[in-house]
């Protein structure tokens, strides 16, 4: 991924790092593809169409290398080859913003077949950023054209702000995963479209979001002790979710992670950074304690405070 594409403007120290042993190897930022890389994949994906059709029920080849890819060391589950292909399995979640669908990517002729959730942002007739100022605020483009047409609204600038939104989104996962925190393992992002980790079974059936579960006494409070280590983390990098709730959490196998995360918020760099994350705290801690979470665990402004001075705010 190429450093302009977003940029938080954090100092070095707090940006977060996952720790590792001597001899574990160290990830690296996957970024584009070089150009001569990106030609060779490009010609070997169009050798391959002009060759071979389709297999039966394929929906397209796949489109890994065509952008930014995920952070490394990859899953070993990832499917990299040029001779992949993707089929389009259903919805899995339509919203306001972004449509989430499920895709099987597979090798044929290999067994070998991963499923991954699409996230595609709508087109421009369709798109609602009603609360896209106050986010923008703090990330920052090389072109004053760009700003200029993102400040005035235009069809190029709306086009440049749902695309900032999945760069933004895609950044934020990446920098997450790698240190870390419980989000899905970002695959890619070609445009508006973003590959990630599906979470949920084998069958294709997602996992829970919090808001669909009825979590009481001790599996309230370790779900309640992981968001915290969650949000701690976050704070840790400068960050913070800037939309959180019980709907933008996914419960599997008892394990909590974060998704939905375009709006995140550099809590340094945007003015309204503590607001934001003051307002995160304030509506899950609100859900936790309407289910039974004792008082003294959800304390929404001691945590908030806690949170800012991670951030180095406090």
């Amino acid at each position: 991924m190429r450093e302009h594409d977003f940029d938080f403007d954090l100092p070095e120290k707090r940006r977060g790092k996952r720790r590792f042993d001597d001899d574990e190897p160290r990830p690296t930022r996957g970024g584009r593809l070089t150009e001569e890389a990106r030609g060779l994949l490009a010609q070997a994906r169009a050798d391959a169409m002009e060759t071979d059709p389709l297999p039966d029920g394929a929906d397209r080849w796949s489109t890994w290398g065509d952008g930014d890819l995920g952070p490394e060391p990859r899953p070993d589950w990832l499917i990299t080859e040029a001779a992949a292909v993707d089929h389009e399995l259903g919805p899995v979640k339509t919203g306001k913003e972004a449509d989430v669908f499920l895709l099987r990517r597979s090798l044929p002729g290999s067994g070998r077949a991963t499923l991954l959730a699409a996230k595609r942002y709508r087109s421009n007739e369709h798109r609602m950023f009603h609360r896209d100022a106050g986010y923008l605020e703090g990330r920052r483009m090389r072109k004053s054209r760009e700003m200029r047409a993102i400040a005035t609204r235009t069809t190029f600038g709306r086009n440049l702000i749902a695309e900032q939104w999945a760069v933004a989104e895609f950044a934020a996962l990446s920098r997450l995963w790698t240190a870390g925190a419980p989000v899905p393992y970002p695959v890619q992002r070609t445009g508006t479209e973003l590959l990630l980790e599906f979470v949920g079974d084998e069958d294709g059936a997602a996992a829970p979001r919090l808001a669909q579960l009825r979590p009481v006494g001790g599996q309230l409070r370790e779900l309640w002790y992981q968001l915290v280590e969650a949000l701690r983390s976050m704070a840790s990098m400068g960050l913070a979710h800037g939309d959180l709730s019980a709907y933008n959490l996914l419960v599997h196998e008892d394990r909590l992670m974060l998704i939905d995360l375009p709006q995140v918020v550099d809590v340094v760099a945007n003015p309204r950074g503590p607001e934001f994350l003051t307002r995160d705290v304030r509506n899950i801690t609100s859900w936790f304690a309407a289910k039974g979470l004792p008082v003294e665990l959800a304390d929404a402004e001691e945590l908030a405070a806690d949170l800012l001075a991670e951030a180095g705010m406090g």
